[in-house]
């Protein structure tokens, strides 16, 4: 055997157990990786998970078991926290006014945010990237910087301190996201569909209701999501805008005027009965959704 001959077959000998060590090492640290993320995601579910718990069964308990023992379970549930929270604190108006207000905006964000998003993706024409970089732009702006601008414009408009009003405003302030969602979802969308739909006389109208909209439903349903939370949980476009009549105020509004009033004497557990009831309708949602959530993000992807 020669010289040449010895070392081929030593390469070849040494090489699955190169292999198996390179498989053992990665094996070993996709292992430490894994386990790091269930320890992360374990810690972070308890930090989400815990206050969210101690506010729902605080809203059973009395006030002064809740200043002299927090974090213990309630010995009796005391569900008039609830019947107080909602007849006396007016939570129950807040909530009906909330839920008119984001139920009504939502609609008219979807409607016309697929709309617009729907035309930018399929349609060449002048000034089609403008129009999209100006909604994009919209994203770039803070709240705060347009409170004063809005204030002045719904005044004029005689919308002030109204729930219409603060439905208009909600539209415009979740278009831009919107859009920008909405604008590359449909560019992941097959166009042969719309183009057999067209070419047997439906209108781009009746193309656009009964083909795409449908078709583009697992990215309405996830931003439809997002603007429900983002508009259930806004609190500083109401305060601003919405001063007037109590009977107008929104959740947000009410829960923080309940919060300033307590005190060490106050009625801590209609405060918690008012914190759960705002925040039970979102979790409810987001848990009958989360599948169609999980899949309108991640179907830009997969397409």
């Amino acid at each position: 055997m020669t010289t040449e001959t010895m070392k081929t077959a030593g390469e070849q000998s040494s090489a699955p157990a190169a292999s198996a060590a390179r498989w053992k090492w990665r094996s070993s640290e996709g292992g430490v990786l894994n386990a790091f993320s269930h320890v992360f995601l374990l810690v972070w579910a308890l930090m989400v998970g815990v206050p969210l718990l101690w506010a729902l069964w605080s809203s059973f308990k009395t006030s002064g078991d809740i200043l002299t023992h927090p974090w213990s379970l309630p010995s009796e549930f005391h569900f008039d926290n609830w019947s107080r929270a909602w007849s006396k604190a007016n939570i129950g108006q807040y909530f009906l006014n909330t839920a008119f207000v984001v139920g009504l905006s939502t609609f008219g964000t979807m409607l016309l945010g697929s709309m617009a998003a729907y035309v930018l993706a399929r349609f060449e024409f002048p000034g089609n990237r403008f129009i999209y970089f100006l909604f994009v732009g919209g994203m770039a702006f803070p709240v705060v910087m347009v409170l004063v601008p809005l204030f002045f414009v719904t005044k004029n408009l005689g919308i002030l301190n109204t729930l219409p009003g603060l439905v208009l405003i909600y539209i415009a302030y979740s278009l831009p996201f919107t859009v920008f969602f909405m604008t590359a979802f449909f560019r992941t969308l097959p166009t042969t569909v719309a183009e057999a739909a067209l070419i047997d006389g439906a209108s781009h109208t009746r193309t656009f209701f009964q083909i795409m909209l449908p078709m583009a439903k697992p990215g309405i349903i996830s931003i439809g999501i997002f603007n429900v939370l983002g508009q259930w949980n806004q609190y500083l476009l109401p305060l601003v805008l919405n001063q007037g009549d109590t009977k107008n105020w929104v959740l947000t509004q009410g829960l923080a005027d309940l919060a300033v009033q307590q005190g060490y004497q106050g009625d801590w557990g209609a405060l918690f009965a008012g914190l759960s009831i705002a925040m039970l309708p979102v979790l409810a949602v987001y848990i009958v959704f989360q599948k169609q959530v999980q899949a309108g993000l991640t179907a830009g992807a997969l397409k």
